[in-house]
């Protein structure tokens, strides 16, 4: 992170734009640089997390958001929709904790908060769950045994908020990279079959609170087949890519790609050098958790044998053209 955030705040860096905010991370760290930050992601509960660390200034929202979790933190449990089928249908959450995660959302729904207030709170709710759910990281499916932290009980938390100005869209990439502009635009876009959406089911349907229609036994919603990206398909993402560079308004670009992507890299570094001159810094990464613990059908049984246990990240760096590149 430390390498990252100074590739994109050298040089009197004001502004920045995130156009795949996911957890909001980079433009949390950002915004503590005094950077002033818009994050964009098409998926609600990253557009949730962005609103939180942000949009939201600290000095506004500090005392009424730790006011509203202290309430919410004492709601007894309300089992329903969502407990049966996080807690009994799938197995994510205890159902104890599913239950009083359920009444935390139900209340915040009918308080008609602020967007910045509510983003807080659902955040906090996002957290917690997260805390203690069953999961090796990701939601695409659950542990076949609770994990340890999944037996510990619900407790809210107030977000780290930082003071000062920002904002968020959940808009497609492409429609934000035209429509804001930046000192600095930072591209984290997906890079394989991998959908973020299909990653981050759970938090989507906890944001949104849409009760969905699911399938299979990770019970995804039925939109992770519908809301594909193409992104995540291997004869689109270049066009896809190559969209979002064409209309990026900014004098710096940094792109966040690894070397299990569905884009060949030479590929990649052709694309940028369309906007500018490249640099390129590649560090060895451990892959994800779910590597470590192996490859399994189905019906929870160890089949195949995984690829290599690390992998490359290489963060891209393009000095554009001018002071702010032509759309």
């Amino acid at each position: 992170m430390p390498q990252l955030v100074g590739a994109l705040t050298s040089g009197g860096v004001r502004t920045a734009l995130d156009l795949f905010s996911g957890t909001s991370r980079v433009g949390h760290a950002l915004k503590r640089e005094g950077v002033r930050v818009h994050a964009n992601d098409c998926n609600a509960y990253a557009h949730t997390l962005a609103r939180c660390y942000v949009a939201a200034d600290a000095r506004r929202w500090r005392v009424p958001a730790a006011r509203l979790i202290a309430e919410l933190a004492v709601l007894p449990g309300e089992p329903g929709w969502f407990t049966d089928t996080y807690c009994v249908r799938s197995r994510y959450l205890k159902p104890d904790n599913g239950a009083r995660v359920e009444a935390i959302r139900n209340r915040i729904a009918v308080l008609a908060l602020e967007p910045e207030l509510e983003a807080i709170a659902l955040t906090s709710l996002v957290e917690a769950a997260d805390r203690v759910d069953s999961t090796v990281g990701v939601q695409m499916a659950y542990l076949k045994q609770w994990a340890a932290r999944a037996q510990n009980p619900l407790r809210l938390r107030l977000p780290e908020l930082l003071d000062g100005d920002g904002s968020a869209s959940c808009l497609d990439a492409v429609e934000a990279a035209g429509r804001f502009e930046a000192d600095v635009v930072y591209l984290d876009p997906p890079y394989n079959q991998h959908s973020y959406l299909g990653n981050y089911h759970v938090w989507e349907t906890l944001v949104r609170w849409d009760a969905p229609e699911v399938y299979g036994i990770a019970c995804k919603r039925i939109d992770v087949r519908e809301r594909g990206s193409a992104f995540n398909r291997r004869g689109l993402i270049a066009d896809a890519l190559a969209a979002v560079l064409g209309r990026v308004c900014a004098r710096r670009i940094v792109v966040s790609f690894n070397d299990e992507g569905y884009l060949e890299l030479p590929l990649l570094r052709e694309l940028l050098a369309t906007r500018g001159e490249v640099s390129e810094v590649s560090v060895d990464h451990p892959r994800y958790i779910g590597h470590r613990l192996g490859v399994y059908n189905p019906q929870g049984e160890k089949v195949g044998t995984p690829g290599p246990a690390r992998n490359r990240e290489h963060l891209f760096v393009v000095e554009c053209a001018g002071a702010l590149s032509a759309r």
